[in-house]
């Protein structure tokens, strides 16, 4: 018959539970291809086949933290906000 208001909310829901745990799904295999290409630089590996010619994970990460530390107190926030992002999940 009819679809009420709170049919229509529930499956709004549904669909954003959905793309939610595809993004969270998404995050983590991203976050571990960072940790592979991390170790297998670190163990001296060479490119990686996922990763672009020339670039440099451990570099970069480094670089990313470098900056956070420079900014102090700021970094220390930026860091804590991405930390409990991603905790939440």
């Amino acid at each position: 018959m009819f679809s009420t208001q709170t049919e229509k909310e529930g499956s709004k829901m549904d669909i954003l539970n959905k793309v939610k745990a595809w993004a969270g799904s998404l995050a983590e295999v991203g976050v571990s291809l960072a940790a592979l290409a991390i170790v297998l630089e670190v163990l001296g590996m060479g490119d990686m086949p996922f990763m672009p010619a020339g670039l440099s994970v451990v570099d970069n990460v480094s670089a990313m933290l470098a900056s956070l530390g420079a900014q102090g107190v700021m970094g220390l926030i930026a860091i804590w906000v991405l930390w409990s992002i991603w905790e939440r999940k």
